[in-house]
């Protein structure tokens, strides 16, 4: 067991761990968001009752997205190393983190984006095809425009659920608080550190779940 002064811990410790959590939570907020949202057109076109029904395409992305979102991350982060590997080079660090949480948070955010298109008044797209909009038209200006409300609301679900990744990724070699709380407090008995990495994530969550309320508000 190893004791640290409070100036140490801070600046040695807790604060490299926020930085690398934040780098984390940014950068596959960003890539999850992207993938999810170009996965979520596709299902939303290709439903059954879609601008362009296609079973075949809607049922194969519909599974596979289903299947990850079955597989509890810490599984899923050291299934996906030899692709971790393939891709970034190496399993550890950073980069490694937000490739493994951007592949369970697309799935996670096209569900959730499916989910809020399928909310749009049907009569609000019969109305766009009578005035002769096209698919992209419809899709943009009707099915997105109209849901951005309820997209905010549920991408505030979604980045607190990527951080909770960003924590389980720590644990595995990826840096961040959860490493922090893991190695410099699980292992080494400091409740210092380890109740205070837990009240940053604490705090985090508060900054992040109350500026999506007032977003949301904002814009309804």
């Amino acid at each position: 067991m190893y004791e640290y002064d409070w100036q140490t811990m801070l600046m040695k410790i807790i604060l490299p761990g926020l930085r690398e959590t934040i780098f984390m939570l940014v950068g596959s907020f960003v890539a999850s968001v992207i993938f999810g949202f170009l996965l979520s057109l596709v299902l939303i076109t290709t439903d059954p009752k879609g601008l362009r029904p296609n079973r075949a395409i809607y049922e194969t992305i519909s599974v596979v997205i289903n299947v990850l979102r079955s597989i509890p991350f810490v599984i899923l982060i050291i299934a996906i190393i030899p692709l971790t590997r393939l891709i970034c080079g190496t399993s550890i660090g950073i980069g490694p983190a937000i490739f493994s949480i951007a592949v369970a948070g697309s799935p996670l955010i096209a569900r959730l984006l499916e989910n809020c298109f399928k909310e749009i008044n049907p009569s609000l797209v019969e109305a766009a095809k009578s005035f002769g909009a096209s698919d992209w038209q419809i899709t943009y200006h009707v099915i997105v425009k109209e849901s951005i409300p309820l997209v905010v609301s549920q991408m505030t679900f979604a980045v607190v659920s990527i951080l909770g990744f960003t924590a389980i990724a720590g644990t595995v070699g990826s840096g961040g608080l959860g490493a922090v709380a893991l190695t410099y407090g699980y292992q080494n008995f400091n409740d210092q550190i380890m109740y205070s990495t837990l009240l940053i994530l604490i705090l985090i969550v508060e900054i992040l779940q109350i500026s999506g309320n007032v977003l949301y508000k904002k814009i309804k």
